[in-house]
């Protein structure tokens, strides 16, 4: 199962809202296939470690390792149970049940019926932090949501307006931290940023600095103070833009406009359109004030947190959050802690 875990993790950020499964099959203590979820809308986990099997005869003596129940309905591809029945698997070993309304329970039954020994619950715990973006979006019908900042010595996230003069991001860490984020953004589904840090660091929210797929760009802009020169309208990448602006000439062709309330709880009605959207996880590189707003809502998950080696002495105050300290780690002088939301 740990194995499992390991190889699903090639599926980060490509196979959304799909779940990042990994699948082994193993004959006489020797795996003898494996396979993760393809990008969405290809073959599952599942089928791909069964294709992956040379000597076909073996499957019906061989055990399926998984890390989630296998699939029970047609969606883009067809039931991973009934390819497991079809070569007659005898043994399948499961790490967690999945919660989703069309298997629930069900792939397992459909297995059980048709003779297949099913076995449940190894490594559940790994396995729940392993598809903990899957299941929060399941379970509490919103996307997982991280927070990410890097903030100063003496706790400011930016320097004062008075000692800039480019709208450009203004960096605390070193470059190992920059390349780190840019690591974590595509293996995100989207990426989102407030209307101040558009205005102030017009920045492009993309993985250039590392091989990965481009999240979803959201902006929030209550009144469309952002024009089309910077980077994030640029149509370069999908964008969603959350405005209180009705007006669609003021639109630019490309972006996806949604219209909220911006007088009231704007976590909640972001993460309701996010959930909509299919969206399973955001990565959130807003400001204070943006990122404070999913704080103050309990609407947060995750939170990563890097401190550099550099004082500012006045400016933009970071963050202010509690929560469960999961890791702390240097990278070349900078400190990154990992908060969870518990």
């Amino acid at each position: 199962m740990l194995r499992c875990i390991q190889i699903a993790k090639n599926g980060l950020g490509t196979t959304a809202p799909n779940p990042m499964v990994g699948a082994v099959v193993v004959h006489n203590s020797q795996i003898i296939g494996e396979g993760f979820t393809s990008e969405y809308g290809g073959p599952h986990a599942e089928v791909n470690a069964i294709n992956s099997v040379t000597d076909k005869s073996l499957l019906p003596k061989a055990t399926l390792y998984v890390t989630l129940e296998p699939c029970s309905h047609f969606g883009k591809t067809p039931p991973c149970a009934d390819l497991i029945i079809k070569h007659k698997i005898h043994t399948v070993v499961i790490g967690l049940l999945d919660p989703h309304d069309k298997v629930a329970g069900k792939g397992i039954q459909k297995l059980k019926d048709a003779g297949c020994e099913v076995i449940t619950g190894v490594l559940e715990k790994e396995c729940i932090e392993h598809h903990k973006r899957f299941l929060t979006f399941q379970e509490k019908k919103r996307p997982y949501i991280i927070l990410k900042w890097a903030e100063t010595e003496d706790g400011f996230i930016a320097p004062d307006k008075k000692l800039r003069n480019t709208k450009q991001p203004f960096w605390i860490t070193n470059e190992y931290s920059k390349l780190l984020v840019h690591k974590w953004r595509g293996e995100e589904q989207s990426i989102l940023v407030g209307t101040t840090t558009v205005l102030e660091d017009n920045p492009k929210l993309d993985t250039r600095h590392w091989k990965g797929k481009n999240p979803i760009r959201i902006v929030l802009d209550k009144s469309l103070k952002i024009d089309a020169t910077f980077h994030v309208l640029d149509g370069s990448i999908k964008t969603i833009l959350f405005t209180e602006e009705p007006d669609a000439s003021k639109y630019i062709t490309g972006i996806k406009y949604i219209l909220i309330d911006f007088s009231k709880n704007i976590a909640s009605q972001i993460c309701e359109k996010l959930y909509e959207a299919q969206l399973l996880s955001v990565f959130i590189e807003g400001g204070t004030k943006t990122i404070q707003s999913f704080i103050d809502a309990n609407l947060w998950d995750e939170a990563r947190i890097f401190t550099g080696a550099t004082k500012f002495n006045t400016g933009t105050k970071a963050p202010q959050l509690k929560g469960r300290l999961a890791s702390e780690s240097i990278l070349e002088k900078d400190l990154l802690k990992i908060i969870y939301n518990d």
